[in-house]
């Protein structure tokens, strides 16, 4: 198999992001439902102090563990990379930043959860972490993405040799190789569609 690295530019705006999988949907959904969480508070929060949010605590930890886990995932698939793999860093560098910065924002709103600019501070920190998050899946989609356009291409080429096969053993090699490219092509696609 080739191991030509493709030379693709990505151009990625993150106000256009528009969330079109299944699965970059369910990736995505723990951290989506605890920034629903945050933006849905009510606007104009009582000026009584009430003490310490035991809640945002838990919601933080909530957002921080589906984050971590998240970038667990990603490491792992930069560090097997071989397209992207300056973008993916520079994806989970992002990940991680963002994530610090909702994190110290977070810290701030629980200490006075009543203080409206804290509470804006924190929704657009969680907006800028799944805009972050965003951007690290769509990568990591367009790095299996190329990996299975890789292997499709070598299936390709060993579908080619059969025509131009000129003995019985040739025919016969080429038939085999031609049958484990096409079952592992069979694989990654279901791979791919679970």
């Amino acid at each position: 198999m080739s191991t030509k690295v493709p030379n693709i530019k990505l151009k990625i705006d993150p106000r256009d992001l528009k969330i079109q999988t299944f699965t970059v949907e369910k990736l995505l959904e723990p951290l989506i439902i605890q920034v629903t969480t945050l933006v849905n508070c009510p606007q104009n929060p009582s000026n009584k102090k009430k003490g310490r949010s035991k809640r945002a605590r838990v919601l933080l930890a909530s957002v921080e563990e589906a984050t971590w886990n998240l970038l667990d995932k990603g490491e792992k698939i930069a560090k097997e990379a071989v397209v992207f793999k300056e973008d993916l860093q520079a994806a989970l560098a992002d990940v991680r930043k963002e994530s610090q910065a909702l994190k110290v924002s977070a810290e701030a709103f629980t200490s006075d959860p009543c203080y409206l600019p804290r509470r804006q501070a924190v929704v657009q920190a969680a907006r800028s972490l799944l805009a972050a998050v965003t951007r690290l899946l769509i990568l990591a989609d367009m790095v299996d993405v190329a990996y299975l356009l890789q292997h499709l291409t070598v299936f390709q080429r060993t579908f080619e040799s059969l025509r131009s096969v000129s003995s019985k053993s040739d025919l016969q090699k080429t038939y085999q190789k031609f049958q484990k490219d096409l079952e592992n092509l069979d694989c990654l696609a279901y791979k791919r569609q679970q």
